[in-house]
């Protein structure tokens, strides 16, 4: 009898199902992994499990009985616990603080009890063989530390079912063998585990049964001894193919930017590389499609190129054949290159200013005179794009903060195209938009590349990168592991440069 199972749960986000009658089994004393593309499902279905999301259709049922926890904390107290990818940590308080937040022992006082927090704790982290001072705050240490602190507090609840997700991405090799021995102590102590991880190595090594989704719905179950890792890709990308959005030669299309060599080192840790040894080349009109799973390094790629960092990165850049030296953003704007970022709301709008002034901001100096902003050259600028983009606003006067996210992410991109870009770079550019507006992006984007728009495009959705890109760059772990054009590329050999080892 499984100690966790689900039965037909569904989920819908604003009219989009992240789940459609998923059915999944989790076993004591056993590594249940949990396997699929970005935007499968697999973190919607555990945040179910774990009280996260309250309101769905279908059943938990833990030991048998019908479950519907309020939250995260009812959620522990029954034994079902997550470890999220993003840690959940606070910096100012110590280890031991962390650790029993909301769960601190006190003397007859009514006081926290330190010494017994703090020998407590100690216990935990032995057991981990974690020679730590309860103490040390949490900002003190390494993230792979901090992943086990994590695990400690899971541990203080005596977990019947422990999530994990992605819980190698920030760790060292070292501290990824201390992982899977402490995952192995709790298999023996008959502890359940679900394991999420785009790290297919990892996952034949350590689980004992797979369950893969695909687009919100469960494609398969079984055990890993019984499946090959072509077998499991197959399954995570076994989809029809959507037809690609235009075909065209590229034989003509002059070099238009050089990256050589580009290495980006991590601000916070200058032993470990964001991006390492990475080099391509985009040419006038093309579409430089960039794929890579969570952690890859492509957003930091775009803001090394961009210049937003350029006190830790290295490499050299060429644009139109010639060197440049892209110290800081204005050098960027001043070399034709346009970023549209990640998150449209916190880096990219500012939400309680109009659709005009959200439009001139990257380009002020086009819309003034003397040192002062021309009003009716700014309200120009604005209605030029909104017809050239048919954003759908009530008056080119509103707020941006009380349009739809399609239409934030067209104000976005009228920002960086009132630049007069010769390269834009475009980072999620349809996350968390309707089809609608998606299918306005990819005609846009294919409208700017037949201009002369050189075009760089990370995305998470792989069909949709299919269906725009010319040609194609594959990262995994800050490494490029694949260069390609749209003549070679398929799902499955793409997925597999995203899931390469580094050696």
């Amino acid at each position: 009898m499984p100690i966790l199972e689900v039965k037909n749960i569904s989920k819908i986000f604003s009219g989009v199902s992240a789940l459609k009658n998923v059915s999944i089994k989790i076993y004591q004393g056993q590594v249940n992994a949990v396997i699929g593309e970005n935007g499968a499902g697999k973190s919607t279905l555990m945040n179910i499990i774990s009280g996260i999301y309250g309101n769905y259709d279908g059943e938990v049922l833990l030991n048998g009985e019908a479950v519907n926890f309020r939250g995260p904390k009812e959620a522990s107290e029954k034994g079902v616990v997550i470890i999220h990818q993003e840690l959940s940590l606070i910096n100012e308080l110590s280890i031991a603080e962390n650790i029993f937040l909301g769960q601190e022992p006190v003397n007859k006082f009514g006081l926290i009890d330190y010494p017994e927090m703090y020998r407590k704790t100690k216990d935990l982290l032995n057991r981990l063989n974690l020679s730590l001072n309860p103490a040390t705050k949490i900002k003190q240490l390494r993230i792979g530390q901090q992943q086990m602190v994590e695990i400690a507090r899971a541990l203080l609840f005596d977990s019947k079912v422990l999530i994990m997700d992605e819980p190698t991405s920030a760790i060292s090799e070292h501290e990824v063998e201390l992982l899977f021995k402490i995952i192995n102590s709790l298999k023996a102590k008959g502890v359940a585990v679900v394991y999420i991880s785009h790290k297919l190595n990892e996952l034949f090594e350590i689980a004992d049964l797979y369950t893969v989704l695909r687009d919100g719905e469960l494609i398969g179950t079984g055990n890993m001894a019984d499946i090959s890792r072509d077998g499991l890709i197959q399954m995570m990308v076994g989809r029809d193919l959507k037809a690609r959005l235009h075909e065209k030669s590229l034989a003509n299309g002059e070099e238009i930017l050089r990256i050589e060599n580009l290495c980006f080192r991590n601000p916070a840790n200058k032993n470990n590389y964001l991006v390492n040894d990475v080099s391509f080349t985009l040419h006038r009109g093309e579409v430089l499609g960039i794929y890579g799973l969570m952690g890859a390094g492509r957003t930091e790629l775009l803001e090394a190129v961009f210049g937003l960092h350029p006190k830790y990165v290295t490499g050299r850049i060429f644009i139109g054949g010639n060197e440049k030296f892209v110290k800081n953003i204005n050098d960027a704007i001043m070399e034709g290159i346009a970023l549209v970022p990640e998150d449209r709301k916190q880096q990219g709008l500012i939400l309680n200013m109009n659709v005009t002034k959200n439009t001139s901001l990257a380009s002020l100096d086009n819309v003034s005179e003397f040192s002062f902003i021309n009003r009716n050259k700014e309200d120009s600028l604005s209605r030029h794009f909104i017809e050239k983009l048919r954003t759908q606003v009530a008056s080119y006067q509103m707020e941006v903060k009380k349009l739809s996210g399609g239409n934030q992410q067209k104000v976005v991109i009228a920002k960086w195209l009132a630049v007069n870009p010769k390269i834009l770079l475009l980072d999620e550019p349809t996350r968390g938009i309707d089809v609608g507006a998606k299918s306005e992006i990819y005609n846009l984007i294919d409208e700017l590349a037949r201009q002369g728009i050189g075009i760089i495009v990370v995305s998470s959705d792989l069909p949709e990168l299919l269906m725009i890109s010319d040609s194609f760059l594959v990262m995994s772990e800050s490494r490029q592991t694949m260069k390609l054009d749209r003549t070679e590329a398929t799902e499955e050999i793409i997925m597999k440069a995203a899931l390469a080892d580094i050696e």
